[in-house]
């Protein structure tokens, strides 16, 4: 019996010891000037690999890099004895490093270095190996020569062309071609194989020829050598007969190989036979492993990825053709070279502590674990009491100073070897804080913030936070310490202001740092801008009022269309608004007022609109007033076609509003009757539009007008249209197959709608075949969206095709996608479990995931089984009602919160798959520590005379820990002078009553009693003070209590499906359950949606930490279709695909990890199926009629024109009129004045972008008038025909203006022909 109590009494210790390790492992973090001050044993950070092949014509490097402190040395071993570097001029070390680099420029061969090579780093601390580094040449040795004699072969027989080519290193990639450097085309028939032959199955008259080349690829020299040309003469003396298959490799009915872990299994079959031999695989007693097999070569390679210890077994393969069938059946076993399943660990401890190196690796043959210290034998390392060895485990106990050593783990067999190198280092640090000292943190009210305070020391330090030097240390409520020493506010309020001091002690001493923080008020707009509509050339205003914390500067900009807005004259920006003055069309837009300071900002939008009033005078009120446009009328269609018709209406009255654009409906009577769509959007100045149709619908339509104030009402609807059918011209969308039972799979898609099916009797065809099996599609035809394939086997991939056909035929070719048959319940359990407490009311839940082969299906997630033990403060134990928690996704952790404070926890997990839940796992125990505790149970007070007050409680019904004393506060209720608290020095826990001496009889106080544990100060009981001699009580009534909200920062893991942590009542009888939630760290805002005809782009903003980014877009079909698509983490936007064309979705945002945070529902509708076709211009009247009035009127100024230039010839003119001046005696401007052009016009105004725009003619009355003598009639009345010769000789002569000047009245011109 003792030895078995021995056994007990080691096992205990070892697993107390591996607690020890858990808890007291130290981490170093990664700060610079922590590491060139901490001392560190060396580390091998880059080594070559274990088999290393190097070109020969090159330098050859070999890499050992490691650090360390102080930096260590290094040295190396070859072919296991001691290789001195300094001896050999061919060879240089790197500085600072162990790089080997060996140089044969000059003289020298790499070939003469071969061998293995082992680097060590050494400093004062221990020495680190790398691995053995097995330095090899490349080697590309030339074709041997051979004199090739031709192979003559009869047609239909099989032959092989044998490659054979040198040995090289590594070995050289085989490839056939022919004399024209093409390949040789290859199919079923000939194949090359895995040794690099040429196989013919049966041979063809065609195969006849003389350059049959086979070539080799060298790797490293990238050199290509060529075999001698192999002629084939075919034989065609006799006819080709059928023959049965016989394989020509391997040989025989059987063979067998062995294949390492982790390598790829190549199996092989080629067969001769006439016709062409067909090769199926299959594994004998299951399925291919298909999720790691690709057959390849014509279905003659078979190849298993990565393969495993499951993959053992005999596989075979099946040639035939009609003539018969044979099998050869090959025996694969698998071997492993050593492999890790736990490698050992750097392992950082203070004087005094315990700790574990563990090393555990497997293999097939299992690996020999041989341990080493400092590169030397443990076994014949000097003795370390403290030091114990039980095989692959490394026991230290109460280690001291001077115990650092670096310790190796050899894990070897036959097939390979490990090496691990991990130190143990003794630290004795005082605490030191790593974070910037005296920092000041300001924050927006209400918001979160984080004060950091990372810290170190050795033994691990205890962390406190202090507020203004308070002694009460700061946990729980409002404030969260994280592991790394930040301490978080959860909602930053006034009262928070201060200074904040973290303080790290340990036996050694102590550190501390302050952080000063500033709340600050929000920035927020109190007066936003408003919309408005103002006419033209008056002014417009914006208001924009802000409230501001006064310690920080506000900046307040405007943006026009979301563009920053330069301010032009005409624009004045003051403090609280912005006004435009004689506003113009170019002023029309959206104006965003934004105000911003250093740490927050806030925005408001307003419309302003430009209302152009015609030239007719409209009654001020009809101005004013606007409304809704009234509906379109007198709809008629026109101009039918198969696919098309043109529809055209009469608007009707605006009311006072600018029609913008008409939408265009439609309804069928055959599948949604009643049921009107938009088909499309027409601008407000078109009334007709040309219709696009789909085959097959009895359409009717409407239009409805709309303009800014909002849609009109709809018109009455046209008469009805019926188009002609035809095959379908698409097939449904969401194809998908699931297992609805082990032995069954449903098939589902989307059918199509009434305006897709393009014909009568719509139909699916519905296809399906298992993946990668090949063979013949299995069919089905059904009316309805849904078909069930049985039997099928076990969760098996099938390939599914759905296509749709009517009466006019089929639809086009459908696409492929892969479905699974049923799932089976999960066989395994989770294990590994462990959990962390986060703090007193959540814990971390960890566990190892079940392997693929183990889920039996689709991971949907975990399940998580809780249920509560009993308070710790009480000896006799229950078990509360189970409660149950869901862990959506592939992620092996969960947050489980809501628990109670110092209470005794058991939990259990269990894996969930499409058919359901698995068997639980073994129970996990874990105890919630301390926290504040709840109100005392009840309060009674009494006033026995005039000049005290008795005061009697009893304890806390939920006291989440061990009472440690009680606080009594009390304040007078008199109203005429300010309350000022008074506190009553803390009282022994066991104390449940006391008295108040020298009171004030006229005054009543209120009373708060609060109970406390080393988490602090809990909630208080409050009651006023009974009038004299009464006596007033209070009891603490039992309400259902709220978990404590918690919130975690972890790190994040990849995985396919995302984590959506609930909590759901269990479906057991016994099983009640309650609501589980934690807070989250941030807020999802700013959604934005754009719609294309079938994709929506969704964005959006969010607070949340980097590594808590974890998101999922949910949308919903109006036919309440739900649908989510999961975003990758860190991404905050996504492209919705396959949406159907015109319909409405409710789109959402919310987090993975927090699924109550989430966005505001965004309503978007996808852009219709239908395109609008836009009307040729050319082909409309209104345009036809003005171009020929352009045309007239054009002519009429030529004739006019050319009529004035043949009078003015008629008619001479006086030289001394040449050279008249521009302006006579009497100081009017003549006609030829040049300077009246270049004036700027009046009445002109500008736009906000500074245009001119022209009001006012230039040509003025002054011209025409009366002038001295030059400018009267001559003595033949001839004044037309003297301006007309001046002007002609002035536009010969030149003219310095650059435009011509005002032009004579034509009417006149012509009254006078």
């Amino acid at each position: 019996m003792l030895p078995r109590e021995g056994s007990l009494l080691h096992t205990g210790l070892v697993f107390i010891l591996s607690l020890c390790h858990l808890v007291m492992s130290i981490e170093v973090p990664l700060d610079p000037n922590l590491q060139r001050e901490l001392a560190q044993p060396p580390t091998i950070m880059k080594q070559s690999p274990k088999d290393y092949i190097v070109d020969p014509r090159d330098n050859v490097i070999i890499h050992c890099e490691g650090k360390g402190n102080p930096t260590p040395a290094f040295s190396w071993t070859r072919n296991g004895k001691f290789f001195n570097v300094a001896k050999d001029s061919r060879v240089s070390m790197r500085s600072r490093s162990g790089t080997l680099t060996f140089d044969f420029h000059y003289s020298g061969r790499a070939e003469d270095y071969e061998g293995e090579y082992q680097c060590s780093a050494r400093n004062d601390y221990g020495t680190a190996l790398s691995h053995t580094i097995f330095l090899q040449v490349s080697k590309a040795p030339l074709w041997r020569k051979e004199n090739l004699e031709p192979v003559v072969v009869q047609e239909g027989a099989p032959v092989i062309l044998a490659c054979q080519p040198p040995p090289g290193l590594p070995p050289p990639v085989i490839f056939w071609m022919d004399s024209f450097m093409e390949s040789i085309p290859q199919d079923k028939r000939v194949s090359q194989g895995l040794n690099g032959d040429l196989y013919f199955s049966n041979v063809l008259r065609s195969d006849a020829r003389f350059d049959y080349i086979c070539n080799a690829r060298f790797l490293f020299t990238q050199t290509i050598q060529q075999k001698n040309p192999i002629t084939i003469k075919v034989l065609t003396t006799r006819p080709v007969t059928e023959q049965i298959p016989r394989f020509m490799s391997p040989t025989g009915t059987s063979s067998s190989r062995i294949i390492l872990r982790g390598e790829d299994l190549l199996l092989e079959c080629i067969a001769s036979g006439v016709p062409t031999a067909d090769i199926i695989w299959y594994k004998k007693g299951g399925e291919l492993p298909w999720k790691k097999v690709r057959i390849e070569n014509f279905n003659k390679t078979l190849r298993i990825t990565d393969v495993s210890e499951e993959n053992s077994g005999e596989y075979f393969c099946l040639a035939s053709n009609k003539m018969g069938s044979i099998r050869h059946t090959i025996t694969v076993r698998v071997k492993a070279a050593p492999y890790w399943l736990n490698e050992p660990q750097n392992l950082v401890l203070a004087p005094g502590e315990y700790g574990r190196l563990m090393c555990r690796a497997n293999g097939n043959p299992k690996p020999d674990i041989q341990w080493l210290v400092n590169g030397e034998p443990i076994e014949k390392a000097p003795q370390n009491p403290s030091r114990e060895v039980s095989g692959d485990t490394i026991i230290f106990r109460e280690v001291q100073i001077g115990s650092s050593a670096v310790y190796q783990c050899n894990a070897s067999n036959e097939h390979g070897y490990l090496l691990a190198n991990a130190f143990i280092s003794i630290l004795d640090v005082q605490p030191r804080i790593l974070s910037r000292r005296n920092q000041i943190a300001k924050v927006i009210e209400n918001n979160r913030t984080r004060l950091e305070c990372r810290f170190f020391g050795s033994p691990i330090p205890i962390l406190r936070w202090f507020k203004d030097g308070q002694g009460n240390n700061l946990y729980g409520g409002n404030y969260i310490i994280h592991d790394n020493g930040t301490l978080e506010l959860r909602r930053a309020r006034k009262a928070d202001e201060g200074t904040y001091t973290c303080i790290a002690t340990n036996m050694l001493g102590k550190a501390e740092n302050k952080w000063r923080l500033e709340v600050k008020d929000p920035t927020r707009i109190i007066k936003a801008p408003e919309s408005i509509t103002v006419k033209r050339s008056l002014a417009a205003k914006f208001d924009c009022k802000v409230r501001h914390d006064p310690t920080m500067r506000l900046t307040v900009t405007w943006l026009k269309d979301d563009k920053i807005l330069s301010l032009p004259w005409r624009m004045k920006k003051d403090e609280d608004s912005l006004t435009i003055i004689n506003v113009s069309e170019r002023d029309e837009g959206t104006y965003t007022c934004v105000a911003s300071t250093e740490l927050d900002s806030d925005s408001a939008k307003a419309r302003l609109t430009v209302l152009v009033v015609p030239s007719t005078q409209i009654t001020p009120l009809a101005a004013v007033l606007k409304d809704r446009p009234a509906p379109p009328r007198d709809l008629e269609l026109t101009d039918p076609t198969d696919r098309s018709i043109r529809l055209t209406w009469i608007p009707g009255d605006d009311n006072n509003s600018p029609i913008t654009e008409f939408v265009v409906q439609f309804e069928e009577n055959k599948f949604e009757p009643r049921k009107w769509h938009n088909l499309t959007r027409i601008p407000g100045n078109i009334n007709s539009a040309v219709l696009q149709l789909s085959p097959y619908v009895n359409y009717q339509f409407r239009v409805i007008a709309v303009n800014e104030v909002g849609e009109g009402g709809p018109s009455l609807p046209s008469e009805r249209y019926q188009t002609t059918g035809t095959a379908p011209e698409m097939n449904p969308t969401d194809v998908r197959g699931a297992g609805i039972s082990r032995s069954s799979m449903e098939i589902r898609w989307t059918p199509l709608n009434g305006t897709q099916i393009s014909g009568p009797n719509l139909k699916y065809i519905v296809s399906w075949r298992q993946r990668d099996v090949g063979g013949e599609w299995s069919t089905a035809t059904v009316t309805k969206s849904s078909y069930v394939v049985s039997p099928t086997p076990f969760f098996t991939p099938y390939e599914i095709k759905v296509q749709v056909v009517n009466d006019f035929g089929p639809g086009p070719d459908p696409d492929i996608v892969i479905g699974y048959s049923g799932e089976e319940y999960p066989k395994a359990t989770p294990t590994s479990i462990s959990g962390r407490i986060i703090n007193s009311t959540a814990i971390l839940l960890q566990w190892r995931a079940l392997p693929p082969d183990d889920v039996q299906g689709y991971l949907i997630g975990y399940s998580i089984q809780y249920w509560n033990e009993g308070s710790l403060l009480k000896t006799s134990r229950y078990r509360s009602r189970v409660k149950v928690m869901e862990s959506h996704g592939q992620r092996s952790r969960a947050v489980v919160s809501g628990l109670q404070p110092y209470h005794a926890y058991k939990l259990r997990v269990a894996a969930v798959n499409g058919r359901g839940r698995g068997e639980w796992s073994e129970e996990f125990a874990i105890n919630t520590t301390e926290g504040v505790p709840g109100k005392p149970g009840s309060l009674r007070i009494r006033q026995p005379d005039l000049e005290s007050i008795t005061l009697q409680w009893t304890h806390p019904p939920n006291p989440n820990g061990i009472i440690t004393g009680y606080v009594i506060t009390y304040h007078p209720l008199t109203g005429s002078r300010a309350r000022r608290n008074s506190t009553i020095p803390r009282l022994p826990p066991d104390m449940t009553n006391y008295k108040l001496e020298k009171v004030d009889s006229n005054t009543k106080y209120r009373f708060y009693v609060r109970a406390q544990t080393r988490q602090g100060l809990g909630e208080a009981i409050v009651l006023d003070s009974p009038d004299f001699e009464n006596e007033v009580v209070s009891r603490l009534v039992p309400v259902p209590t709220i978990p404590a909200v918690t919130t975690i920062t972890t790190a994040t893991t990849t995985s396919v499906v995302p984590p959506i942590t609930t909590t759901t009542e269990s479906a057991q009888p016994a099983v009640t359950g309650t609501h589980v939630s934690v807070e989250a760290l941030g807020t999802i805002r700013n959604v934005t949606t754009s719609a294309g005809n079938d994709s929506v782009n969704v964005t959006w903003s969010h607070t949340f930490p980097g590594e808590l980014a974890d998101f999922m877009v949910e949308y919903i079909h109006s036919n309440g279709t739900v649908k989510r698509e999961h975003v990758k983490a860190g991404q905050n936007a996504v492209q919705l695909l396959g949406l159907a064309p015109g319909t409405l979705y409710k789109v959402r945002v919310f987090s993975v990890l927090f699924p109550t945070v989430t966005s505001a529902t965004t309503t978007i509708e996808t852009s219709p199926a239908f395109t609008n076709s836009h009307v040729d211009i050319a082909t409309q009247g209104w345009f036809i009629g003005l171009m020929c009035a352009v045309a007239l009127l054009v002519l009429i100024l030529l004739i006019v024109c050319f009529i004035k230039r043949s009078r003015g010839g008629k008619y001479p003119v006086k030289t001394t009129e040449e050279n008249q001046r521009s302006q006579d005696d009497n100081g009017y401007l003549s006609l030829e004045s040049d300077n009246e052009d270049s004036k700027k016009p009046q009445g002109s105004q500008s736009s906000v972008d500074g245009t001119v725009k022209q009001e006012e003619s230039d040509d003025s009355i002054v011209i025409y008038g009366d002038g001295d003598e030059n400018s009267r009639f001559g003595e033949d009345g001839s004044f037309i025909g003297q301006y007309a010769v001046k002007k002609d000789k002035e536009e010969t002569e030149g003219n310095d203006s650059s435009e011509a000047t005002s032009p004579v009245n034509p009417a006149y011109s012509l009254a006078q022909m």
